[in-house]
């Protein structure tokens, strides 16, 4: 990533729209200029209607580092004033205003050695796949584990490539379905309980670095679960999302 200047709003011009689920889609997009990022870090996006009414919504980058690419992974909120449009109606050649990198707390570098644990809830996996990436570009030798938590298979951004993780990129790789599972699946289905945190995540001996992320009930409870099983929570690092 370039050194950090001031953050401007930009133009990105959609390269591609990939359907990632029934109701999730990856957006490419190509930002002249743009000044890269640290694996964590977000964007604002604006849109702008003919009346010149505006809204604007937050989104997780899905990449890191340099070059004019942005990468977005965008889980559609039926009410929502912006994720519905980019999920469903957004084509190739479309522009949007993007302004960022943003953040500096819920991001990882990779000079730390830590062990790290990611914990995704749903379309949390976003930012923790750009870690992830991150990672295994880096050939290092440095232990991560993911856990993620979805619906259904189905539902799963990602779903292929996380999967081939553990064998071609060493990282551990956990899933928790919580409406219905494939009809192979030896694992429990139901919402993610203490019990599988135990079993997934690094223990308070490895002083792993945490982050979670997803909707704030998921990434609440997570967090009191840590603590309570002893992870300091200074080295628990938290993101939520609401409607968009």
């Amino acid at each position: 990533m370039t050194a950090p200047g001031r953050v401007l709003w930009r133009e990105a011009r959609v390269a591609e729209a990939v359907s990632a689920s029934p109701r999730s889609r990856i957006l490419r997009l190509e930002a002249p200029g743009w000044p890269g990022s640290l694996p964590g870090q977000h964007v604002d996006v604006r849109l702008t209607a003919e009346d010149g009414y505006q809204a604007v919504r937050s989104y997780s980058l899905a990449l890191a580092g340099d070059g004019d690419s942005i990468e977005l992974g965008v889980d559609e909120v039926p009410d929502g004033e912006v994720s519905p449009y980019l999920v469903h109606d957004v084509a190739p050649g479309d522009e949007l205003e993007v302004l960022g990198p943003l953040g500096g707390y819920f991001v990882w570098h990779r000079d730390d050695p830590s062990p790290v644990q990611l914990i995704a809830g749903g379309s949390g996996i976003v930012p923790l796949r750009a870690m992830v990436r991150a990672r295994v570009e880096a050939a290092t030798s440095q232990p991560f584990r993911l856990l993620v938590s979805v619906k259904t298979p189905q539902d799963a951004i990602y779903r292929d490539e996380l999967n081939g993780l553990t064998d071609h990129g060493g990282v551990e790789v956990d899933w928790v379905f919580t409406r219905s599972a494939a009809r192979d699946w030896t694992g429990t289905v139901g919402r993610l309980s203490a019990e599988a945190l135990d079993a997934a995540v690094w223990p308070v001996a490895d002083d792993p670095l945490v982050f979670v992320c997803g909707p704030t009930g998921f990434v609440e409870f997570v967090a009191r679960a840590l603590v309570a099983r002893g992870h300091p929570s200074a080295r628990i690092k938290t993101e939520r999302f609401g409607g968009a």
